[in-house]
């Protein structure tokens, strides 16, 4: 399959993007254990955004407006941020390969995450202001951490080495789990240990107003620094000496597009656990059809981010109803295939 060269074809191809990403939220407001008419929909919308002054019934306005508008909002900030820190993620380390969850990031801040839940009483007694932000500012501090970390050990000649990385991941990974099983083991107490448990999983269920809001200030503000940087990345795709003759300031773009990129994924790891492979999947999907100019892909992979965890979402909630399918057991079942053929791939390109 060639990408769309032509302008127009690829501003179609965004603006359909947006349109699936409104009919998945549009499905999750309205499918599920109690399946609200759209009329009902479209009366709770107008009347909570000052359209009309018709009060809808009680029901709808609590399942629509109170448990599924935060969710909605959560999936789609969190898939938007997924995806883009994974576009930015291969593009920075000229690497396919590279995704939030493969390589670690998400294991650290999940650390962080998991230190800051065991820590709740103590940082409850000694700052009470701060409980509420403890999650996501040791699950950002966890990813960030170990971002450069690993950017530091898979980096040879200012070229990151593909096998370094990766197996720097599995290091990474293998290393969080170990804390994680220790810390919950012998620090946690029954309602930690069931919470920390479905939280590493991944899972929208518990979004509400204020996680969701927070999620998505934190997605919106890197994703505007992020989306301006389409150049700088295509020129770093030549090298970093070569980005740097282009004019690119280097280091300092370097390491702001790592320090954001791995807050957008440490947030939502706060918010929701560990969605692995969005990261992966969509930049490439996304590349198949838009090409590889950043200016394009990394919008799609916004757009199109979105979209695809709004839709996994919806068939976590749907398909083993009334029960629900933690959302980062059906992506990884879904992405594991998906890199495991990108790994073949790869194979095959460094066997001719």
């Amino acid at each position: 399959m060639s990408p769309l060269r032509s302008t127009p074809a690829r501003t179609a191809l965004l603006i359909f993007f947006g349109v699936l990403a409104l009919l998945a939220a549009g499905a999750n407001l309205v499918f599920g254990t109690a399946e609200i008419p759209l009329a009902k929909l479209f009366e709770v919308l107008a009347y909570k955004l000052s359209l009309s002054s018709t009060e809808p019934d009680a029901l709808s306005r609590t399942v629509i407006w109170d448990l599924r508008m935060p969710r909605v909002i959560m999936a789609a900030a969190v898939g938007a941020s997924l995806s883009l820190s994974g576009a930015v993620m291969q593009g920075l380390f000229r690497n396919p390969l590279a995704d939030p969850g493969i390589i670690g990031v998400s294991s650290g801040a999940a650390a962080g995450g998991v230190l800051a839940i065991l820590l709740g009483g103590v940082i409850a007694q000694t700052l009470p202001d701060f409980v509420q932000y403890a999650l996501p500012t040791f699950a950002i501090a966890g990813g960030v951490g170990v971002t450069f970390l690993i950017y530091r050990l898979s980096s040879i000649g200012g070229r990151t080495h593909i096998a370094t990385m990766l197996l720097t991941g599995i290091a990474v990974n293998a290393l969080a789990a170990a804390l994680i099983g220790f810390a919950v083991t012998r620090f946690a107490d029954d309602a930690q240990i069931r919470s920390i448990t479905f939280w590493t999983l991944g899972s929208l269920m518990g979004a509400t107003w204020q996680s969701a809001l927070t999620v998505t200030g934190v997605a919106v503000a890197g994703s505007l620094y992020i989306l301006r940087q389409g150049r700088a990345l295509n020129a770093f795709l030549l090298g970093e000496s070569e980005a740097f003759q282009l004019g690119v300031s280097v280091q300092t773009v370097k390491r702001i597009l790592i320090f954001i990129s791995a807050a957008m994924v440490g947030i939502t790891v706060a918010g929701c656990g560990i969605i692995g492979f969005i990261g992966l999947v969509v930049p490439h999907m996304v590349r198949l059809t838009l090409g590889p100019d950043h200016r394009w892909l990394l919008p799609g992979s916004c757009v199109l981010g979105a979209a695809t965890l709004l839709l996994a979402d919806f068939g976590a909630r749907t398909l083993v109803a009334p029960a629900e399918l933690q959302i980062g057991i059906l992506t990884a079942l879904i992405g594991g295939p998906f890199f495991l053929f990108l790994l073949m791939a790869q194979k095959r390109r460094f066997a001719l």
